[in-house]
């Protein structure tokens, strides 16, 4: 399976939960009827501090968990082994048994760095190809240009993922306001 599925996939799935949670806690509305008074006079208060504070916790939650699946869980050790493993297996179909490839650490980032003896032939085309491995943004034989770092990809996914389940609470608190309106 590709890597980039199964390391990105449940950390899209967590912002949009959580985006579902913060959303449906967030923008369900109040409604106040003074005491003596008839159902015309009921007004709607909005709850900014409430919605606020759903929202900052949702958002926090996303990224906590998102950082949670890529330290703690191991996501980012799998995601290693695999792409460093299809490297090695790509390099061993080209028969470069020599060459050596990792991803880029510290942080770790989608970089693929190579190294070992190699022609200027093989250097260019070697690095070309394994550019095109699943996993890997960008495949080098230097150490200069990192690239954003892979927690970093996790937790702006995992914002994405919120605004989507955010989205969807707000459309399902419409819903449910549109369908209050009809009392019979």
């Amino acid at each position: 399976m590709n890597p980039l599925l199964t390391y990105f996939w449940p950390v899209f799935a967590v912002g949009l939960v959580c985006g579902l949670i913060a959303g449906v806690v967030g923008f369900r509305l109040k409604i106040v009827r003074p005491p003596d008074r008839p159902k015309e006079f009921e007004f709607v208060r909005p709850p900014t501090r409430q919605r606020h504070a759903a929202l900052m916790g949702g958002i926090a939650a996303s990224i906590v968990l998102a950082a949670l699946w890529h330290g703690p869980l191991g996501a980012a050790d799998r995601f290693t082994s695999e792409v460093e493993g299809g490297a090695r297996r790509a390099l061993n179909y080209y028969e470069m048994p020599k060459i050596s490839a990792h991803l880029h650490h510290s942080p770790l980032t989608r970089a693929l760095i190579l190294s070992g003896p190699a022609d200027d032939f093989q250097t260019s085309e070697l690095a070309r190809l394994l550019s095109q491995l699943p996993g890997v943004s960008d495949a080098q034989w230097t150490n200069s240009r990192a690239g954003l770092p892979l927690i970093a990809e996790a937790a702006g996914l995992s914002i994405l993922g919120f605004l989507f389940g955010l989205l969807l609470a707000y459309l399902v608190e419409l819903r449910r306001r549109y369908n209050a309106q009809w009392t019979w």
